[in-house]
């Protein structure tokens, strides 16, 4: 089974994720070889659930990141190879276990395995391939890579956990919750593109600037996921627009319009999303109040400003076509929005 990787047509003006693409192309082949390749087992299962969504599309923008920082290093190893695929697996479990903690019934607009397969079978999937992603590290041998995405794999568990303790929650701080996007979706970011200087045997001063630029780019992407749950599609979401607020999740554009809204929104906001009590009209109604509070506007300004520390990082290193291409895909995150 292939792995296709989506591109949009690029317009004129418009940024895009094709340069990164062009550059890491010949790599990402054989990522997606030993993707396939280490999702096989001999318990069917095991390849049925995690090919239906590795195959699934996704234009694998982490394992992207750990190639073209490799590449912009100067690395010649196979290495690089082997960590990308790591980190795709990283990401394909936890999308597996999100899935079952927010009864989620589609993912990449097809059915969730959980849908297909059931809860269980989701989890101990997502768990083997979290397996051979250690695995994989260990292989290449290099001790601070393990380190690095180990500990990453650690914190993105603890986010899991803390967006389930801040769910239906509307106590939750917008401090709480840049906390969770640390966590959950901007520590795999970071640690993707900090591996390639640190198996490239960089400096330090390189390794932190693209740890930087991927704790940044993460914050970025979330934060426009977050307003595109309320505004924007499902192919660019990757799920049903307004999966978030139908599962209760506290995210920052609720929080923003709950913070500015009258007693009549806080009370709606409570009767939703802390007391599940959603009505029919009630998605494009909470669309309504998050315009009134420029709370959609506001979530994508931030998300700009974490795009511009991201592409600040950049600056440790000489221009370049991989340097262009990276500060090319912070725009393209942000740009999702349009």
């Amino acid at each position: 089974m292939g792995v296709v990787i989506p591109i949009e047509d690029r317009l004129p003006g418009k940024p895009s994720i094709e340069p990164l693409v062009e550059l890491v192309q010949a790599d990402m082949k054989r990522v997606n070889q030993l993707i396939l390749s280490k999702a096989g087992s001999d318990v069917s299962m095991i390849p049925e659930v995690a090919n239906h969504l590795i195959s699934s599309g996704g234009k694998r923008l982490r394992p992207m990141l750990t190639l073209a920082a490799s590449q912009m290093c100067g690395y010649s190893g196979e290495g690089h190879v082997v960590l990308a695929t790591a980190v795709e697996f990283m990401h394909t479990a936890t999308l597996l276990h999100d899935d079952v903690v927010d009864e989620s019934d589609m993912r990449r607009g097809r059915p969730a395995a959980r849908k297909l397969w059931g809860n269980q079978a989701s989890v101990l999937v997502g768990d083997f391939l979290l397996g051979q992603a250690f695995r994989m590290m260990v292989d290449v041998g290099v001790m601070e890579c393990l380190s690095i995405l180990s500990d990453a794999a650690a914190i993105i568990a603890e986010g899991e956990v803390m967006q389930l303790a801040a769910a239906k929650n509307m106590n939750t701080s917008e401090a709480d919750y840049l906390a969770v996007i640390r966590a959950k979706t901007a520590a795999l970011f970071s640690a993707a593109a900090e591996v390639g200087p640190v198996l490239s045997q960089r400096p330090r001063d390189e390794q932190a600037a693209l740890k930087t630029f991927g704790i940044n780019l993460g914050f970025a992407f979330q934060l426009v996921d977050d307003a595109l749950d309320y505004g924007g599609s499902s192919a660019a979401l990757g799920k049903n627009v307004g999966d978030d607020f139908r599962e209760g999740k506290i995210t920052l554009p609720v929080l923003l319009a709950y913070g500015r809204g009258t007693e009549d929104d806080r009370a709606f906001w409570r009767r939703c999303l802390q007391d599940g009590a959603i009505g029919a009209d009630d998605l494009g109604a909470a669309i309504g109040r998050l315009s009134r509070a420029r709370a959609i506007e506001d979530t994508i300004e931030r998300a700009a400003h974490y795009g511009g520390l991201a592409k600040d990082a950049l600056g440790a290193f000489r221009d370049g076509p991989h340097k262009r291409a990276l500060t090319e895909v912070v725009d393209f995150c942000i740009a999702r929005v349009n």
